[in-house]
């Protein structure tokens, strides 16, 4: 029974009304059937009834995707009370389909299923493709089985083409990889290298920066004494009679001379 508190989309609602009607004509469609005596005539309506039901599987999926694309717009009760609604349907749908095996022994049509079923809850009912064998010759059927054979092996051979090339792909991955490996450790080693070298630059400037420290150093020692040597020969040039300065070496004014006459003396002196 369809609940009539389900909140659906004018979309939803007409697939919703579509897949009732069918299955009232299903259930009609049964109801007849027992009545039907002929065999012929319950083939036909049996045939009839399995076209309903595909018609009724292929709006069930379209219900199905309609939930799916409003199921972020609803709620989620919404989208539970919908989801039970559509199970309702496929259970209610597999019924029938059962009933139609049923049926379909009684009239003793053994039928040779090409597709299976596939009924399950996520996809309400498989396409139903099936062939009476009794319509079918000694040849077509060895047609039909040459036919599938045929197909099976073409199945084979793309299998192994598509396996033979997911083994290159693999293989050209593991190369990329390694190369791409063993370019990561060069960039590595440089990496150290780099760092070193910075690290010994940085030593470098660090004693560069302390030689130039002490030549400084020296240097200014050099000027004090250059300034005082210089303060002390000003001084001694301005007072040189200033006594508290002593002279520096090389540096010290002449000794002072005195002209002293020379006369030599008589013989008789030295007698």
């Amino acid at each position: 029974m369809a609940n009539p508190d389900l909140q659906m989309n004018p979309q939803m609602e007409q697939i919703h009304g579509q897949i009732r009607d069918t299955m009232r004509a299903l259930a009609n469609g049964f109801q007849k059937l027992d009545k039907i005596k002929d065999s012929n005539r319950q083939s036909k309506q049996l045939e009839d009834l399995t076209g309903k039901m595909r018609e009724c599987k292929r709006l069930i999926k379209e219900f199905d995707r309609e939930i799916k694309d409003e199921e972020s717009k609803n709620p989620p009760e919404v989208n539970k009370q919908l989801n039970d609604e559509k199970q309702s349907m496929i259970k209610e749908l597999n019924s029938y389909v059962a009933l139609r095996k049923t049926y379909m022994s009684t009239l003793g049509n053994k039928r040779v299923e090409l597709f299976d079923m596939g009924i399950g809850s996520s996809d309400p009912v498989a396409d139903e493709n099936v062939q009476v064998a009794s319509e079918m010759s000694n040849q077509e059927l060895i047609n039909a089985g040459m036919k599938t054979m045929d197909e099976t092996d073409q199945a084979i051979e793309r299998s192994k083409q598509v396996v033979h090339k997911t083994v290159e792909v693999g293989t050209e991955t593991a190369t990329t990889l390694k190369g791409q490996t063993e370019q990561m450790g060069r960039v590595v080693n440089e990496l150290d290298t780099i760092q070193f070298s910075i690290k010994k630059a940085s030593q470098l400037v660090k004693e560069i920066g302390r030689q130039v420290a002490t030549d400084k150093c020296i240097m200014l020692f050099l000027f004090l004494i250059v300034c005082g040597v210089i303060a002390i020969i000003v001084v001694k040039i301005v007072n040189p009679n200033n006594k508290s300065i002593r002279d520096i070496p090389g540096l010290a004014p002449p000794a002072p001379t005195t002209r002293r006459l020379l006369y030599v003396k008589p013989p008789q002196y030295f007698e």
